[in-house]
């Protein structure tokens, strides 16, 4: 698995380098590319490479959605962790953005990571029908904005403290985390004109979304900083609204592997063609960092 990611790890940090090499010099590039590479798992990318793989997809074309994908997540990575947000000072094993470079310039460089994923998107090397293209753009932004990312991090800071639901804290999980995931799932759909099969993969992004937050949490729980590269044991500190203070370790863990299996069961129709995707849903589950 770790082989495969860094395949694609590779791939897309070298598109990025050269994609960013063509840019217009300006003084927020640095920062820019300090919170965008070279860290990062690239977990979200290689769904979309396993789903286009399952459906055929050029991977140039995957390639590139990919890369609009790792800017929207390396911005809400800068933003979560301002000050005013979770005020972190650490991210993949280094200095956050705004410590290395300081706030302002971390809001404006995550700003222009998420408006260059759309440049990304847009840009007419990506070769594809018009309306496969502004749909891919109209859900990514859909998945970045008040209705995901950004939403989903607004709840989050503000049921710090507070009892919610269990409806309630796997809603604002999926906005902040799932739609992303979602959006990964779909976007293979789209660029392989499967359209019978969008609601089904928007329901398994969304889930995987959960299983991603559910293993985040467990390593902010158990986990070491200097393992995980980020700050640990902040949630319970913070008073985070998670599913393990609601339901406990145990039964959050139980919760999980029963999403898990549902997802698994949904992907049998599609045999051996399936299992790399499933060998990256058993690694976001099971991750320690």
């Amino acid at each position: 698995m770790q082989k495969k990611l860094n395949k694609i790890v590779n791939r897309i940090n070298s598109y990025l380098y050269r994609y960013f090499s063509k840019q217009k010099k300006t003084e927020l590039i640095k920062p820019m590319l300090y919170g965008l590479l070279p860290g990062g798992k690239k977990v979200r990318s290689k769904i979309l490479f396993d789903i286009g793989s399952m459906f055929k997809v050029d991977k140039k074309k995957t390639l590139q959605v990919a890369a609009a994908v790792e800017c929207i997540h390396a911005y809400s990575l800068i933003h979560d962790d301002l000050p005013c947000m979770d005020n972190d000072n650490l991210r993949r094993g280094k200095l956050t953005t705004h410590k290395k470079f300081g706030e302002s310039t971390a809001i404006l460089a995550g700003n222009s990571l998420l408006t260059i994923a759309f440049q990304i998107l847009s840009d007419k090397t990506l070769n594809l029908d018009e309306q496969k293209k502004i749909k891919l753009i109209n859900l990514l932004s859909e998945s970045s904005g008040h209705t995901g990312i950004a939403g989903g991090q607004f709840l989050d800071l503000s049921y710090e403290k507070s009892k919610k639901t269990k409806k309630q804290v796997i809603d604002m999980q999926i906005k902040k985390t799932g739609k992303l995931f979602s959006f990964c799932c779909v976007a293979p759909i789209i660029l392989a004109g499967k359209i019978q099969y969008l609601n089904k993969f928007n329901k398994i992004g969304n889930e995987i979304g959960l299983l991603f937050q559910i293993a985040d949490d467990l390593i902010d729980l158990r986990g070491k900083t200097s393992k995980a590269g980020k700050k640990t044991k902040k949630d319970l500190k913070m008073g985070k609204a998670t599913l393990i203070s609601l339901l406990g370790t145990d039964n959050t863990i139980k919760y999980a592997d029963k999403l898990k299996l549902e997802i698994f069961k949904s992907l049998n129709i599609f045999g051996k063609k399936g299992d790399d995707f499933k060998e990256t849903i058993n690694y976001i589950l099971n991750r320690t960092k």
